[in-house]
């Protein structure tokens, strides 16, 4: 649901009433992940997508549905279902989607709506819906905040709502969607519950060092992926926003000294453009120590090799070294500015999702990988 929180969240400004599908568990080949969403107004406009085309026909109506008579409701596609063809999903996979009717008045309502309003704005929020129980899908939610805070809640035993909470907040921390199994009295005891917990954070950065033509190509494509992109040289003359009109930040500084100032995080990226020794030593070292997702360095085999030396002699240790992506980038061909972006995405792609970079066609690998950790040794899935 929070995928689509912008219009969603114009939605709830301009006072409409929705539903909301929200995919809340995946198997096989289904195309999106948990917390992908699709939702429909009263008026029939619909926005979002829970399944790449294959079931947007009857998850509509079963929003139209839940407007109508204001239940939630947990539904099931899949290919072994006897009208899997009959709603269009060929593609080998299962998905659970549950469905929230978000009217005036429901008490669902003011929690998401504080949930869009946050993560509209980009804020970190993570909000938890109850999936399945003895009473089936409720209609309510808890939501919480980085602080600790929380809005909301489900009604029923008080320990739930301090349990959810506390699972939400890890799941908030390490930027995760997925479910949880817990029981109804929030621990152990009673009745199963199945949550989904959907986390709203801010974009992942990505950083490009060095302002040159193949960085300008960068900063599209990584827009493109949902960066949040900054660029940073040392030479004022070439770091402009004339020349990265997308960027989000232009820093001009020395990339080593503006690396040990900055947040990262284990969802950043660090491409590193320059290809000078004395840009990339004191630049790598440093990132090559640092808790992100990714480092990559671009130049030519032999650069690579003169590199690694200089980096072994500043101390870099083998396991640190073996982090460094060089030379950058899937081996695609590519030669542009545009093609050689590509390529470097692709690579960034691979290493998060667990990708080998191989064509698909004649493997027999699965298509969509799964290498998320989980926070809790209880949760049923996630994104």
């Amino acid at each position: 649901m929070l995928d689509i929180a912008d219009e969603l969240h114009r939605w709830v400004e301009q006072g409409r009433d929705f539903a909301v599908a929200t995919v809340v568990a995946v198997g096989g080949s289904a195309p999106r992940r948990p917390g992908a969403a699709l939702a429909v107004d009263t008026h029939g406009t619909a926005i979002g997508s829970v399944s790449g085309g294959c079931v947007e026909g009857a998850v509509y109506e079963l929003c139209r549905q839940a407007l109508l008579d204001g239940e939630p409701v947990l539904e099931r596609f899949g290919y072994s279902d006897e009208d899997a063809f009959a709603v269009g999903l060929t593609c080998g996979g299962v998905i659970d989607i549950l469905v929230t009717p978000v009217r005036a008045g429901d008490p669902v309502r003011p929690v998401l709506a504080s949930a869009l309003a946050v993560a509209a704005r980009g804020g970190a929020a993570a909000v938890a819906r109850i999936v399945s129980g003895p009473a089936g899908p409720t209609g309510r939610a808890l939501l919480v905040r980085p602080d600790g805070s929380c809005e909301g809640g489900f009604g029923a035993h008080p320990g739930l709502d301090r349990t959810v909470a506390a699972e939400a907040s890890a799941f908030l921390d390490a930027g995760r969607t997925g479910t949880l199994e817990i029981g109804e009295q929030g621990s152990c005891c009673g009745a199963p519950l199945t949550v989904l917990v959907e986390s709203s954070v801010p974009a992942p950065r990505m950083i490009v060092f060095g302002a040159i033509d193949f960085a300008s190509a960068l900063v599209r494509v990584g827009k493109f992926l949902g960066h949040r992109v900054t660029v940073c040289d040392a030479r004022p003359v070439f770091a402009t926003r004339a020349r990265f009109p997308e960027a989000d930040d232009i820093v001009v500084e020395w990339p080593h000294e503006y690396l040990a100032r900055t947040e990262v995080d284990a969802r950043t990226v660090l491409c590193v453009l320059t290809h000078d020794a004395k840009f990339d030593v004191p630049l790598l070292a440093l990132a090559l120590r640092l808790p992100v997702a990714y480092v990559g360095a671009m130049g030519s085999r032999r650069t690579h090799l003169d590199r690694n030396q200089r980096l072994r002699e500043a101390g870099v240790s083998e396991p640190e070294l073996a982090r460094l992506r060089s030379p950058i980038g899937l081996d695609l061909g590519a030669r542009t500015p545009e093609e050689t972006a590509l390529s470097i995405a692709s690579e960034i792609v691979a290493q998060r999702r667990g990708g080998g970079g191989l064509p698909l066609t004649g493997a027999h690998t699965p298509i969509h990988h799964d290498v998320s950790a989980a926070p809790s040794g209880r949760i049923g899935s996630v994104a």
